[in-house]
């Protein structure tokens, strides 16, 4: 029994910061970029419940510098753990995150804890604190510059050591060694976990020794059981590691003891669907090509920094700037089960890799307006909201614990498969599918998601006949997505 429990509490030690605690019938995280912490909560309530994502991605929290024409970036560039920014105040925050947790949606919080602001005699933060950067004097911290590592450039990111220890693109870089950053860190997550976040997405880990965070997060809370969460819980936490091959720091070293944010994901997937690579070889997703096994990662096809050319990838990722293939990307990515956590994007529609959230004359952000067809505007093009997307999510939630069965291939960029019982796929890129495949779902006439919803016992898009164990699949190169997805849920009870 001794051993039994030794086992069990190593098992439970593993994946404690690897557990995202999702409700049992939701999947995703939706990264709402920039948006205010009103506005998510209102999201909470009037959609993202009803259409199955499980949780939200918040950009910091954290007081930044305010920076001239209001960069995104200046929310990179904390001044203070004070929660004030351009998106909300700390009852603000606290509201939100009780509002949200309370229809399902937990809230995970990108924290900045490698770096402070850059460079500056004097920077004013977005609560009114006032910091001295130049003399590495955070008073409201406070941090001074016994806090920090000495000053140095990375220039080569294959010194391990200078890219940890030095200052990313002049950002005051936060030394974790010590006991005084530490405690300060945690005191902010866990001020984070009080007011009921589920996890953090780490920014910059890359660029801190893996064993000062694996000190920081095995001293932070368990999540707080008074908002709805688990006893014993910990903090789902993904980590910011960019590596795609050939750098001295891997993705490896930091998967020991919390996720890591897996970009080899997006660049590959990205090449498929921007045709460098054939769809059929799609069959074997996953470490076969490289990719991290399930618990370890979190995947995504964009994030904010990639989409602007900054991080990985370059220009084989895809955005929403790409959306034909963007929207297969994320077909492909929510009906494949072998990845646990999914990230969806949802941006502010932007011309220059600088620019920031819509804002009016006096830098506030603008809320996203809401379209009767359930679109954004306001400058907001909430992919989360595009209903190839959304109603993805609730396949993926109609499909879970269902292994993949009878895949179909043309030997070339068409593919077709099945969740077990559950659902079906198909994705083209080249040439038309017309077809008669295997499908074990229950014989009925369904409703093709892509094209559109179940509306009073109806389909608004195209149906789908399953019978004799057969799909017929009718799929042309030219529909405006190259997607055809049906699932249980989606069946309409009519006969034949």
């Amino acid at each position: 029994m001794f051993k039994l429990c030794a086992v069990l509490l190593v098992v439970g030690v593993a994946l404690g910061h690897k557990d995202a605690h999702f409700h049992s019938d939701r999947n995703s995280i939706v990264h709402l970029f920039e948006w205010k912490w009103n506005d998510i909560a209102d999201e909470c309530e009037r959609f993202l419940q009803h259409k199955g994502y499980a949780g939200v991605q918040v950009s910091p929290v954290s007081e930044n510098i305010i920076a001239a024409n209001r960069p995104w970036w200046e929310r990179y560039q904390p001044i203070s753990y004070l929660l004030n920014t351009r998106s909300g105040n700390e009852e603000e925050f606290g509201n939100m995150v009780r509002r949200c947790k309370a229809v399902g949606v937990n809230i995970y919080v990108d924290v900045v804890i490698n770096h402070m602001t850059g460079p500056g005699n004097q920077g004013t933060g977005t609560g009114g604190s006032v910091a001295y950067p130049d003399n590495k004097d955070y008073p409201a911290v406070p941090y001074s510059g016994y806090d920090f590592h000495a000053d140095c450039t990375i220039n080569d990111y294959n010194n391990p050591e200078e890219v940890r220890n030095c200052e990313l693109v002049g950002l005051k870089d936060l030394n974790q060694s010590t006991e005084y950053v530490r405690g300060k860190i945690v005191d902010f997550l866990n001020h984070l976990i009080e007011l009921g976040v589920a996890g953090f997405r780490v920014d910059a880990a890359k660029h801190m020794h893996p064993i000062d965070l694996e000190v920081i997060y095995n001293r932070v809370n368990n999540l707080n059981t008074a908002v709805g969460h688990p006893a014993g819980a910990r903090p789902y936490i993904f980590q910011e590691v960019i590596d795609l091959g050939g750098e001295a720091i891997s993705r490896e070293e930091y998967t020991s003891f919390a996720a890591v944010t897996e970009f080899k994901y997006g660049a590959e997937i990205g090449r498929v669907f921007r045709g460098y690579n054939q769809l059929k070889w799609l069959k074997n997703w996953g470490t076969e090509w490289g990719l991290l096994t399930d618990q370890e990662a979190i995947v995504f096809v964009d994030n904010h920094d990639n989409q602007r050319g900054h991080g990985a990838g370059g220009a084989d990722i895809l955005t929403y700037k790409d959306s034909k293939m963007y929207k297969q990307a994320i077909a492909f990515m929510l009906a494949h089960p072998y990845y646990h956590v999914t990230r969806i994007m949802s941006s502010f529609d932007f011309n220059n890799s600088d620019q920031g959230p819509p804002a009016d004359s006096n830098g506030n952000v603008i809320s996203p307006g809401i379209n009767a067809d359930d679109t954004c505007s306001n400058g907001w093009v909430c992919e989360h909201r595009w209903r190839q997307i959304y109603n993805m999510v609730r396949f993926r939630n109609a499909c879970k614990g269902r292994a993949i069965d009878n895949w179909w291939s043309n030997d070339d960029n068409q593919i077709a498969f099945e969740l077990k019982g559950a659902g079906f796929i198909a994705l083209t890129t080249s040439g038309d599918i017309t077809a008669n495949l295997p499908c074990s779902l229950p014989a009925g006439v369904y409703c093709d998601v892509i094209t559109g919803d179940v509306v009073n016992g109806a389909c608004t898009g195209k149906t789908v006949k399953v019978e004799n164990g057969r799909v017929t699949v009718n799929l042309s190169e030219n529909e405006d997505d190259g997607v055809l997805a049906i699932h249980i849920d989606a069946r309409l009870r009519s006969k034949l």
